[in-house]
């Protein structure tokens, strides 16, 4: 996994077949458009993927 902060992105684009850069390029984008609501998504699926909730 190409983790660089906390993997969420890494395992998204694992789980997607996607590169990871283009799903971290996606992420900027949607943060800069929807005013930080991905970051809240962000959060709450770091918590979830680390608390053994979702593989």
């Amino acid at each position: 996994m190409e983790r660089k902060f906390l993997g969420v992105c890494a395992w998204l684009a694992g789980k997607m077949n996607l590169d990871v850069n283009l799903v971290r390029i996606g992420f900027v984008i949607a943060t800069l458009c929807f005013v930080g609501t991905p970051i809240l998504i962000y959060f709450v699926l770091f918590l979830l993927l680390h608390m053994g909730w979702i593989e």
